[in-house]
């Protein structure tokens, strides 16, 4: 029976092509032959480099127990070549006694050997039989005919494998190597290395090492823990004793263990990573430069790494040295090209600038650009106390810092101050000259730094610091003489624009002092009130030339009368009512020179103290050509020098306001004036209105036939008269109107009113004058139509002075219209929001173009002939302007010549008040 199965699985190994179909086909005869409680079947993997169990009939190993090649089992299996028994623990061969427990864990009595031609293929590790029967001569032989047709099976299996092997690590080798050679980013390399890599190696712990040439440090631009990317722990300068990468680079040989915390220890590194145990690294080599390390790690700890898999490791690490050098240097040219670019940029820009402050921000940004820094300071050196003084910042807290002060030689600014040199600190921790302060009061974190002096003619005027690299790495020697050849740029730079503010501040003061004197005289010509002028005119000269007192007064016959005075107390209350007295020496030398003069208030001017303590004293005259009209008294408690440009601005200031103070004076004159005319405009009204209303009487009783019968010669007289005393009466009725509005003095009585009502009666009053010529009147006025905010009479004054325009400049049977709406207001943003909009239209001459613009003028008539012959005073548009605007709506008009003319106007409707 045996014969024949061994005849048939030899008979089913010669179709069998790969090793998992071997072992599965020898599980199987071993199960149905012998149905051990325990079968497992050990295979060496090349990969791992370890023995491990094949998978069950469900894929799963049936241990979890590997075997290394140099373990006691493999090597006593090995030199044994045939099966053993282990029934007891007692029965267990002396060299296994190392492996005792381990064994114990696979609950096996019979270990057969898968022997190869070379070396030990593996083998077959059984249980008791499930029957409880032993194991006999013929099981024994059996089970080793079979183990021998499996290991011939396994190995032919395993040369096809490794064959196939081979070809995938070449294929992957080949696209590493054209990926590598097209890929010009360095991030994509390393991402592409690491794909492949994996493919080969079982690795979920990855990293690529790079060394830092400028800076003579080393970082991981690649950390890959548990699967995970770490961006946090890239680009980090590794300090020095950490990780066994820094041995490989070093050495420039490859390195692997399966103890990675005991080869740490055994080489004198601390572990750069924690939980692994099997570690491997090779150096990444450029010709003849170790420009980095590839390593990987395993946390299994039964995991060991092959000679096999330490040379593909190395192929992978050679086809990537000189992608990652190209890269580099690609990306090297590029980040110079960029700042030379800039600089050159920057250079030109601080050429162009003046202004100190634009100049020194552009300064720090460019600074912090250049070398692609978190943030950075210019410091100032004050010239008087050699403090260092934060006069622009860049960065997250920057605000925080301006304008503080740093005592001199404070920190390591304080130190490139001092030695006028740079300063790199890639560790500032470490650092003894490190000043931490600013850090703890802002919350932001310094790890590195570059400083370096601003040097003119031998002299450091500042520093500029910058610090934290983005990309995390350390600052270089090739940055420093970046930032140096900027920082000699921008010292020159900073010294042309100071010299020039110097002067330009000089000419800046004399522009501000014309600049204000514009200012002064716009102020002093808006206004026509001589105390105002006087105010302003005080008021600037105190700001100005920095007294504590001052006054201003007009000169009479009795004294000096006070207009206007500032920083006095109880001193001038006397003066209140009464004039000031001249005849101190300082008032009365300053009449007689007619020039600014400055007194110090010694025993001589003693008297001519106002404000008590008082040392210096400035007395200007305010002249009207050669006669001063006028005085300007400033006081100050300490003793002032005469300075050349406040006394030079202090007599241009008098001069400027001379002219307001007498333009003030003149225009009071004529307010004066005309408020006499006004009054005698409105008594003259007043008393004529008695004698006209006598006339108009006596007229209309002598045509009622009171006194008898008046024939047609006397009617025609007295009609004419009656006629002109209506003019009459009309004028002085204008008259009285335009005197008590350019005085002030007209008084409206606000209160709803029906406009509808008011056109009533405006038709009644004036329907006589339209039937006498014929013409036709239109109203369209709604009956819901509000009420307005207005006053009646004068309302009805306005629609009357239309409509009798309307009447007057058409002629016979031409039509007049008067409409109303309410509406919102479209035509005077500033006025209330709904009005009534009345409109007063008519077929009459209309306007010349011409004539329009002056049609509201006081007193204007229109040159055609057709308004000339139509009696009017040229006064009742004016009014009528007047009253609609003093009650809060506007007035405008349309007009086509001989076509006729629109006049609107609108009131705001009752409601809104």
């Amino acid at each position: 029976a045996y014969r024949a199965r061994a005849q048939e699985f030899n008979r089913q190994l010669t179709r069998m092509m790969e090793s998992r179909d071997v072992v599965n086909q020898l599980r199987l005869l071993v199960k149905e032959t012998f149905s051990p409680a325990q079968l497992h079947v050990f295979l060496y993997d090349s990969l791992a480099g370890l023995y491990v169990p094949a998978a069950d009939d469900e894929g799963k190993p049936t241990t979890d127990l590997r075997f290394s090649p140099t373990s006691s089992l493999v090597e006593y299996l090995s030199s044994r070549r045939s099966t053993f028994f282990m029934r007891t623990a007692d029965s267990i061969p002396q060299k296994l006694y190392r492996e005792q427990a381990r064994l114990a864990l696979l609950k096996s009595v019979m270990f057969v050997p898968l022997v190869g031609r070379e070396s030990l293929l593996g083998w077959l590790a059984l249980g008791p039989r499930r029957s409880g029967e032993p194991y006999t001569s013929n099981d024994l032989a059996f089970l080793e005919n079979i183990s021998g047709q499996a290991s011939l099976a396994i190995e032919r299996a395993q040369v096809v494998a490794d064959l196939e092997r081979r070809v995938y690590e070449m294929d992957v080798l080949a696209r590493i190597s054209q990926g590598v050679n097209v890929t010009l980013n360095l991030d994509d390399i390393f991402e592409l290395v690491y794909a492949q890599t994996s493919r080969l190696i079982p690795a979920r712990d990855f990293w690529i090492l790079l060394a830092d040439r400028y800076a003579d440090v080393s970082y991981y631009a690649f950390y890959l823990e548990n699967d995970d990317r770490i961006s946090e722990r890239e680009n980090k300068p590794l300090p020095e004793g950490r990780g066994l990468e820094q041995v490989v680079l070093r050495t420039g040989r490859a390195l692997r263990t399966t103890d990675y915390e005991l080869e740490c220890r055994n080489q004198g590194m601390l572990p750069a990573a924690e939980g692994i145990y099997a570690w491997m690294g090779v150096p990444l080599n450029a010709g003849a430069d170790t420009i980095g390390v590839l390593s990987l790690a395993s946390r299994d700890i039964s995991m060991a790494y092959t000679d096999e898999q330490m040379r593909l490791l190395q192929s992978i690490a050679d086809q990537a040295a000189g992608a990652i050098v190209k890269s580099r240097l690609l990306e090297e040219s590029e980040q110079r090209a960029h700042q030379l670019s800039t600089l050159n940029e920057v250079s030109r820009d601080l050429g162009s600038t003046l202004e100190l402050d634009p100049l020194l921000e552009r300064v720090l940004y460019s600074a912090v650009d250049i070398l692609n820094c978190e943030a950075g300071s210019l410091f100032l050196v004050d010239e008087e106390t050699d403090e260092l003084v934060f006069e622009v910042t860049v960065g997250p807290v920057a605000d925080n810092l301006v304008g503080q002060r740093l005592p001199p030689g404070t920190g390591l600014v304080g130190k490139s101050v001092d030695t006028r040199k740079p300063v790199i600190a890639n560790d500032v921790l470490r650092s003894k000259d490190w000043f931490d302060k600013a850090d703890e009061q802002t919350g932001f974190r310094t790890e590195s730094l570059l400083v370096v002096p601003m040097i003119v003619k031998e002299d450091v005027i500042g520093v500029i610091e910058v610090i934290n690299k983005r990309n995390g790495m350390p600052f270089t020697t090739e940055d420093q003489e970046l930032l140096m050849a900027f920082a000699g740029q921008a010292a020159v730079a900073y010294e042309n624009a100071r010299l020039y503010t110097m002067t330009d501040q000089a000419l800046a003061a004399r522009v501000e002092e014309l600049s204000v004197m514009q200012r002064i005289d716009r102020e002093l010509n808006t206004s026509l009130d001589m105390r105002r002028a006087m105010r302003i005119t005080l008021n600037w000269a105190m700001r100005q030339a920095g007294f504590a007192a001052g006054l201003i007064g007009v000169l009479e016959e009795d004294g000096l009368r006070i207009m206007t005075s500032e920083g006095y107390g109880e001193e001038l209350r006397p003066y209140e009512q009464a004039y000031f007295p001249v005849e101190s020496p300082t008032l009365q030398e300053t009449i007689q020179s007619g020039q600014p003069q400055w007194f110090v208030l010694d025993d001589k001017f003693a008297p001519s103290r106002i404000l008590p303590g008082a040392r210096t004293q400035m007395v200007a005259p305010i002249r009207r050509e050669s006669t001063v009209i006028g005085l300007m008294v400033l006081e100050a408690r300490e003793e002032m020098s005469a300075e050349a440009d406040t006394a030079s601005f202090l007599a241009r200031l008098v001069d400027h306001a001379a002219i307001a103070i007498s333009n003030a004076q003149l225009y009071a004159a004529v307010e004066e004036a005309n408020r006499a005319k006004s009054d005698f405009v409105s008594m003259v009204s007043h008393e004529l209105k008695t004698p006209m209303t006598a006339i108009r009487g006596y007229t209309d009783l002598l045509l009622a036939g009171a006194v008898g019968p008046v024939n047609d010669a006397q009617t025609n007289f007295l009609n004419t008269i009656r006629f002109n005393i209506e003019r009459m009466q009309v004028l002085v009725s204008d008259l009285a109107d335009v005197a008590r509005i350019e005085a002030g003095r007209l008084r409206l009585n606000f209160a709803p009113v029906s406009i509808a009502r008011v056109v009533n009666e405006v038709v009644r009053a004036t329907q006589s004058l339209v039937d006498a010529k014929s013409q036709q009147l239109f109203i369209d006025i709604p009956e819901d139509l509000p009420d307005v905010w207005g006053d009646q009479s004068r309302l009805s004054q306005v629609i009357t002075n239309l409509v009798s325009n309307a009447n007057k400049y058409s002629p016979p049977e031409a039509s007049i219209y008067i409409t109303a709406e309410h509406t919102a207001n479209q035509w005077d943003p500033d006025g209330a929001p709904e009005v009534v909009h009345v409109a007063v239209r008519d077929t009459g001459f209309g306007i010349k173009e011409e004539d329009q613009h002056k049609i509201f003028s006081k007193f204007f008539r229109a040159e055609d002939e057709e308004i000339r012959n139509a009696p009017g005073t040229g006064l009742g548009l004016n009014i009528t302007k007047t009253l609609i605007e003093m009650q809060g709506g506007k007035i405008w008009f349309e007009s086509e010549f001989r076509k006729g003319t629109t006049f609107h106007f609108t009131v705001p409707v009752a409601e809104a008040h």
